[in-house]
Order: C-alpha cells, then sequence, then structure tokens
C-alpha cells in the first residue's frame, strides 16, 4: 500500500468537497446542473461525502482502517461515475465526469496496490 499516494489523494478531495460545500456551483456550473439554489441544496451534501471520505484518507491510521477508507472513496468514485455518467444533460459533460471520477478512483485503486517505496532512495 502507497501511504503517501492515498494521503495525497484524501487531502485533495477534502479540499474540494470542503470548496463545494462552501460553493456548490463549482461543480454544477461545470457538470451542466447550474448554480441555481435547488442545485445548490442538493450538491452540497456531495461535497461534504467528498470532504469526509478525503479526511478519512488523510487522518485513517495505517492498515485495515486506511484500506477500508481507501475502499469507500474507490466506491463513491463508481458511483460518480455511473449516475453522473448517465444522468448529466450533454454527452460530452457525462463523458467528462467519468473521466474525473474513474481518474480520482483509479488513485485510490493505485494507492491500494502500488508498495511504497522502500530504501535509502525514499
Amino acid at each position: 500500500m502507497n501511504v503517501r499516494l492515498l494521503r495525497a489523494v484524501g487531502a485533495a478531495t477534502a479540499a474540494y468537497g470542503a470548496a463545494v460545500t462552501a460553493r456548490p456551483g463549482l461543480l454544477g456550473l461545470p457538470s451542466g446542473l447550474g448554480n441555481e439554489e435547488p442545485v445548490r441544496i442538493s450538491l452540497r451534501p456531495v461535497g461534504l461525502r467528498d470532504a469526509a471520505s478525503g479526511a478519512a484518507l488523510l487522518l485513517a491510521p495505517r492498515g485495515p482502517a486506511l484500506v477500508t477508507a481507501a475502499a469507500l472513496r474507490i466506491a463513491a468514485d463508481a458511483g460518480d461515475a455511473v449516475l453522473l455518467g448517465r444522468t448529466l444533460p450533454g454527452r460530452s459533460r457525462r463523458w467528462g465526469a467519468v473521466a474525473v471520477s474513474v481518474g480520482w478512483g483509479a488513485l485510490s485503486v493505485a494507492g491500494l496496490l502500488w508498495p511504497e517505496r522502500k530504501g535509502p532512495d525514499a
């Protein structure tokens, strides 16, 4: 397991999630959903979910807790890829959401599968 990579994914996800919670238009506008009040109300929980799952990756101790946090993050990214990839308005926005979601999920998978470097150069 590459703890450094998982921590970096966690930090980035937590920061993005906090930003979306505070300013839902950061997700709503590029996704084509807009920035109207119903959209902002609906996207804030998504931002909070990302902030919480990112914080879990950042703070969980090594071992089963970190693996569980990574699995949660991977499941959230997979769900986003499927749901947003099927429902966002416009093909390019759907494909963009799939690419971003799969990319972040792949980073978490890589963090679980790639060993950390050991030795004097690490």
